[in-house]
């Protein structure tokens, strides 16, 4: 993830991180991308069952999920793994987490063993009581999952009264005294509501926003040709940068960042440079600190079923499960190949991302949409919108 606000507004320094050691466990949150050890943050789908039926979801949740779920027991064993390795985070995902019975013991039993816990929910079922519920047990942040305003958003969540409802969840979570925020993805259906959400986050004094590029996964891979041009991707992200930096001038404080395409940071520095702005060369800095993409490396992914993932978009490849071995056991396994190459991914990119002049800031980018689109999970990223003369492999 890109760090609009830190980045472009300043409000990271690379001195913040470094202060910390840049070790996992002792960063705070809003620092964690900028970690040395990578200690994975782990996705944990704690079900397939969902209440609404998104066009973009990555996981084909449904309303009748799966009966292969993990037990209140086994997800408490995975829990005392990934403490005991270091996992700085936990992130409760599904389907719908809130779904399954048993979220509020298992995230509970995750804070309880020091790891920082936070749910992402389409907001729709947290009610007053809910969000007292995750208050009481010390959840660290809830992400709400809104796609653009009312008439595009329930669109999107095949649920009429789906933005209404997720809408009602934040309200409650701020009530609650929780943090929350909101995740967009980003593709051609719903860029124009962009503003929108911006304007969204002043009036109800939403602190937070990651915007999401699309990710060819699950129903997803429906929507590559919904995905933005990398010219549009370029205005998108301009928008994006412009609405934080006009925010920040006015002195309103918000989190904004993208996420999952790690061309935004060269993109992001090299904007810096033709403004002249003097904050260019630290955000590179921290950029080399952030390291770019970390799928099989700085965030993992277990399934409702307890399978183990490089990260929550790669289902279709397993590196075991959970039930058979530990998840630090099988992260560190590098007999695997795809684990193997996936700890040093630098050294297969092919094409132009292995001539890259933002290699080391960018890691290649997401290879699981390289291989949706081109079969070759090593191939150049197809949603990189950098030029050839911008990536240093054509002279001006």
């Amino acid at each position: 993830m890109i760090g609009i606000s830190k980045l472009y507004c300043g409000t990271v320094e690379p001195s913040d991180a470094l202060r910390y050691g840049r070790k996992s466990q002792k960063l705070p949150s809003h620092l964690l991308q900028f970690s040395e050890d990578k200690k994975p943050v782990v996705v944990w789908n704690v079900t397939k069952k969902c209440n609404l039926k998104c066009v973009h979801c990555y996981a084909h949740a449904d309303s009748v999920g799966t009966d292969d779920e993990l037990t209140t027991i086994e997800g408490k064993r995975l829990i005392d793994d990934l403490a005991e390795f270091g996992s700085p985070v936990i992130l409760f995902s599904g389907g719908e987490p809130l779904m399954r019975p048993d979220l509020t013991e298992l995230a509970g039993y995750a804070v309880e063993k020091g790891m920082r816990t936070v749910i992402s929910t389409n907001g729709t079922l947290i009610t007053h009581k809910v969000a007292n519920e995750l208050k009481q047990i010390g959840l660290s942040y809830v992400g709400i999952s809104l796609d653009g305003m009312e008439e595009v958003n329930d669109r999107f969540r095949g649920i009429k009264g789906a933005f209404r409802r997720a809408l009602e969840g934040v309200e409650a979570c701020q009530e609650a005294g929780i943090k929350v925020g909101l995740r967009f993805t980003i593709n051609k259906l719903n860029a124009k509501e962009i503003p929108s959400i911006f304007d969204l986050l002043e009036e109800k004094n939403i602190p937070r926003v990651c915007f999401y590029h699309l990710v060819y996964a699950g129903r997803g891979t429906k929507l590559v040709e919904e995905d933005l041009s990398h010219e549009e991707t370029r205005k998108v992200v301009d928008l994006i940068i412009d609405r934080t930096a006009d925010m920040h001038r006015r002195g309103i404080t918000k989190e904004v960042l993208t996420v999952d395409n790690h061309a935004d940071g060269p993109y992001l520095y090299l904007r810096l440079l033709r403004e002249e702005s003097p904050r260019a060369e630290q955000v590179l800095e921290l950029l080399k600190m952030n390291e770019g993409n970390s799928s099989g490396r700085g965030i993992g992914c277990v399934s409702w079923d307890g399978s183990v993932h490089a990260d929550q978009f790669w289902r279709h490849y397993s590196f075991g499960n959970v039930r058979e071995r530990p998840f630090s056991a099988i992260w560190t396994d590098l007999s695997d190949p795809l684990m193997r190459k996936l700890k040093e991914k630098k050294k297969y990119v092919k094409g132009r991302c292995s001539k890259c002049r933002w290699l080391d800031i960018c890691a290649g980018n997401f290879r699981v949409r390289a291989e949706a689109v081109t079969g070759d999970l090593w191939a150049p990223d197809p949603a990189c919108y950098l030029t050839d003369e911008e990536i240093g492999i054509q002279e001006k």
